[in-house]
């Protein structure tokens, strides 16, 4: 039985708890935030694909960083498994009345009708492909938008101006000389540039290029991933998320739970992840023996559709 001073002093800590205002368990993800709806989140991809993993591409942010420690030589020396071959295929994604049927995971069809659709990059793809800028498609700029996606290996190639297209416009501009507007600062370390505008990321050392751009998949609307400076301060090969039970290879951790890593599956994918810098499998190896613990991160811009 409880001593009439112990109940006391329950009475008041209960008194006490029912003022306080609720908030997260310690250690505890953030709470869900609603997603906010947009035209990306209505496109599907173009062709039928099979997906191997049906377990989350990302995780979402965490207001407190990971369980930090030093992996061992023997964790260390276990690589990620390598994604299916042609899953970083350029699978464009259209409005669901413009998907292919034909079967197959990966196969589309011969000749495939040009869209008669305006794309939601249609304006900066014109632009690109300096034709008259008016925002509408027209049977020439699908022939255009055509031409450029069967060249670049772009499918289905119906012409429909969508992230993908966009995406590999970008990359292409930046290969040479990714910082040429200087908008990421030029430091005598590494300092891994990431442009949230443009989706793409590289690290520079001076003015030279040490890891040349990337297409990656940065935070959606609500999860933003953090502009700023950031710094790495943990790196981690085979992180596996206990939120959601999916791997995060190649985890290089820069603020709070927001990483770098590798997804196995389309960096592609709308409307972005939680936080993360989503990257290919093959990139974020890469990446992996650039960056070194306490390598500086530069975060700018805002991802379209945010």
């Amino acid at each position: 039985m409880t001593s009439p001073p112990v109940r006391g002093a329950l009475a008041a800590l209960l008194a006490l708890a029912a003022v306080l205002p609720a908030g997260p368990a310690f250690g505890a993800p953030d709470p869900p935030r609603p997603a906010t709806p947009g035209p990306a989140a209505a496109l599907v991809p173009g062709i039928p694909t099979t997906p191997y993993d049906s377990r989350p591409l990302d995780t979402p942010d965490q207001s407190l960083p990971p369980r930090v420690y030093a992996p061992g030589a023997a964790e260390d020396s276990i690589e990620p498994y390598e994604p299916p071959a042609g899953s970083d295929a350029l699978i464009e994604y259209v409005p669901p009345s413009e998907a292919q049927s034909a079967p197959g995971s990966l196969g589309a069809p011969a000749a495939a009708a040009c869209t008669k659709k305006t794309g939601r990059y249609q304006r900066r793809v014109e632009r690109w492909l300096k034709r008259t800028v008016d925002g509408k498609q027209s049977p020439a700029d699908c022939r255009a938008i055509r031409a450029f996606q069967t060249k670049q290996g772009i499918r289905p190639a119906i012409g429909y101006a969508g992230p993908v297209t966009w995406s590999r416009m970008q990359w292409l501009s930046a290969r040479k000389n990714p910082n040429k507007a200087k908008k990421c600062p030029t430091r005598a370390y590494r300092v891994a540039c990431v442009d949230l505008r443009r989706q793409l990321m590289w690290v520079s050392k001076g003015k030279k290029i040490v890891f040349r751009p990337v297409p990656i998949r940065s935070g959606r609307a609500g999860y933003a991933t953090r502009a700023g400076w950031h710094k790495v301060y943990w790196k981690h090969k085979n992180h596996w998320s206990s939120i959601y039970n999916t791997p995060m290879p190649y985890s290089q951790f820069f603020s709070g739970g927001q990483a770098f890593h590798a997804i196995y599956g389309s960096v592609y994918n709308p409307p972005g992840s939680r936080g993360c810098v989503n990257m290919r499998v093959a990139d974020a190896k890469k990446l992996w023996r650039v960056l070194k613990k306490n390598d500086r991160v530069y975060v700018w811009g805002r991802k379209p559709g945010t």
